[in-house]
């Protein structure tokens, strides 16, 4: 993964926990965040995989990679606005 200089990487871990709150959380990070960092989301709840993406999509962020590694699952989103 790579960023811009000057843009930071964060990271949640949202493993345990089920809809809507790995959602919620990204979206709390998300509003901490400057247009052009990117967040980095694992969590091992199957439903995250639309419910994020689908979130990601209608906010205008762009969904850089999802990875599955055995049951969880990995987001990285940069922030667009």
């Amino acid at each position: 993964m790579s960023t811009n200089a000057g843009n930071s990487v964060k990271t949640i871990d949202a493993r345990g926990l089920f809809c809507p709150e790995p959602v919620f959380r990204t979206k709390i990070e998300m509003e901490r965040m400057a247009t052009g960092d990117t967040l980095r989301v694992v969590s091992d709840d199957p439903d995250s995989e639309e419910d994020i993406s689908r979130w990601v999509k209608r906010n205008g962020h762009e969904l850089l990679s999802l990875n599955k590694n055995q049951q969880d699952l990995e987001f990285v989103i940069r922030k667009a606005k």
